[in-house]
C-alpha cells in the first residue's frame, strides 16, 4: 500500500533515503545515492508517517537535483489538501520546463473520503502521460466511473466544505501536538497530514509498545519500524498516531490513555 511495496512487486530496486533529525531528507544525502541506475528519486509532502512538510526550498532543490542528474522527481502530495501553510507549498510548476523533470501525483481519496473508490491525478509532461496510458490498459485502464464522478463533483462543488475540514483537521493536529508535548518523556518529531509521530520514552522497542498499548490502554497505533528502513535503529523507539478519525475529545482521551502507561 506503498510506493515501496509495488516497486517491490515490480521487481525495481529501491535505495531509502534516511531523514534528519526534524524529519527532513536532505540533498546532499541523496546525491551520494545516485549511481548510473538511478531512474527517479520520490518525495511525499506532506509525509506518511511523519506528516512534515518540506520546505519549498528543500522541494526546489530536489527537483534541480534531478534535472541536473537526468532523472525524474516524482512528488506526491496526497494530503495537500491538509497543508497547514496559506500559501503554496512550492513554486515548481513556475519553471517552464518542469515537464523534463516533474511527475506530480495526487489523491482525491483525503480530500473527498474516496479512498476505497482509488481516484487520484497525476500531472506530467506529454511524452509521460502517454507512456502511462500504456501501462494502464494493461492493468486497471481507469478508476470506477463512480468514484470520477465524485472527485468531479467534488472539485465543482466542495470548495468550502474541504476548507472546513481542513480546519478541523489542523485544531485536531495542535491538539495532538499540545497533548504529547505534556507527556514525560515523549517527544514529537513531526505532525502533519493526518499524522503525529513520536518517539517513546519506553525501554521496549515499539512493536512491542503497539501489543501493550492495544492490551492495556486500547489505544490502536502504529510502530515506526512498519516505516523505516530494514535494519534502522530508529523505528524501535518511534510510533505514528494517525487522528484523522478521532475527534477532539477523543484526542484528549488518547494523551489520557498514554499517560497511564
Amino acid at each position: 500500500f506503498n510506493h515501496k511495496m509495488w516497486l517491490d512487486m515490480s521487481g525495481i530496486r529501491t535505495v531509502p533515503l534516511e531523514t534528519d533529525a526534524e524529519l527532513l531528507p536532505e540533498p546532499e544525502a541523496a546525491a551520494r545515492l545516485i549511481t548510473p541506475n538511478t531512474r527517479a528519486i520520490v518525495l511525499v509532502t506532506p509525509n506518511n508517517p511523519g506528516g512534515v512538510e518540506y520546505p519549498a526550498d528543500l522541494v526546489m532543490a530536489f527537483y534541480r537535483l534531478a534535472r541536473d542528474r537526468g532523472l525524474a522527481l516524482i512528488l506526491d502530495e496526497t494530503y495537500r489538501d491538509f497543508d497547514s501553510r496559506p500559501f503554496p507549498p512550492h513554486a515548481l510548476f513556475a519553471d517552464p520546463d518542469w515537464p523534463g523533470t516533474l511527475i506530480h501525483l495526487y489523491s482525491f481519496s483525503k480530500a473527498y473520503r474516496l479512498t476505497g473508490h482509488r481516484v487520484g491525478a497525476m500531472v506530467a509532461g506529454t511524452d509521460r502521460l502517454a507512456q502511462a496510458e500504456k501501462f494502464l490498459d494493461t492493468v486497471t485502464i481507469c478508476p470506477n466511473q463512480l468514484g470520477q464522478r465524485a472527485a468531479l463533483w467534488g472539485m465543482q462543488n466542495l470548495g468550502q466544505w474541504l476548507a472546513g475540514e481542513r480546519a478541523e483537521i489542523l485544531a485536531r493536529r495542535a491538539a495532538i501536538e499540545a497533548g504529547l508535548a505534556r507527556l514525560p518523556g515523549w517527544r514529537v518529531m513531526g505532525a502533519g497530514a493526518y499524522f503525529a509521530y513520536a518517539q517513546h520514552p519506553f525501554d521496549e522497542p515499539a512493536a512491542d509498545l503497539a501489543r501493550r498499548m492495544v492490551r492495556d490502554i486500547g489505544v490502536l497505533a502504529l510502530p515506526g519500524s512498519m516505516f523505516t528502513p530494514a535494519g534502522s535503529p530508529a523505528g524501535a523507539r518511534q510510533m505514528r498516531f494517525a487522528f484523522a478519525n478521532i475527534d477532539l475529545d477523543g484526542i484528549a482521551a488518547l494523551i489520557e490513555r498514554l499517560a497511564s502507561l
